[in-house]
């Protein structure tokens, strides 16, 4: 029988193989403990996440995204509900607020705090107020 010691480490290879495996076949390349719960990816494709980086519950990735750090060795952090469009370039220092949605080929340099806006564009700017999704009447 093993102790938990050894159980424990053979758990840990096991899944890093399967994610290191999987992450290569899918194009990922997202590592353990970034995203919170509830992450949802829309299409596998090249999809770069720094360790750094911090993503908060029930994010919407696409394909072709990258979430890096910048020269200052800084990464992004998202809040809850984020919508991240296809070929959308997040890096730096940054902090994106609840419920925003970064449109497609879009490069986010900037913190944008606000909750519940759309941000689009090179380099990326507000241009509008969406609302609380879950809360419309």
């Amino acid at each position: 029988m093993l102790t938990g010691g050894v159980t424990r480490l053979i758990r840990r290879k096991f899944w890093g193989f399967l994610h290191h495996y999987f992450g290569i076949r899918l194009g990922f390349s997202i590592p353990i403990n970034v995203f919170d719960y509830g992450l949802r990816i829309n299409h596998y494709g090249t999809i770069v996440v720094n360790t750094k980086a911090r993503i908060g519950k029930w994010c919407d990735i696409h394909a072709c995204v990258n979430i890096g750090e910048s020269l200052d060795k800084k990464a992004p952090c998202l809040g809850d509900n984020c919508w991240i469009g296809p070929g959308a370039k997040l890096f730096g220092g940054i902090t994106i607020g609840n419920g925003v949605m970064i449109g497609a080929g879009s490069v986010v340099n900037k913190s944008f705090t606000e909750n519940n806006i759309t941000i689009v564009g090179v380099p990326a700017r507000k241009i509008k107020d969406t609302g609380d999704p879950y809360h419309r009447v």
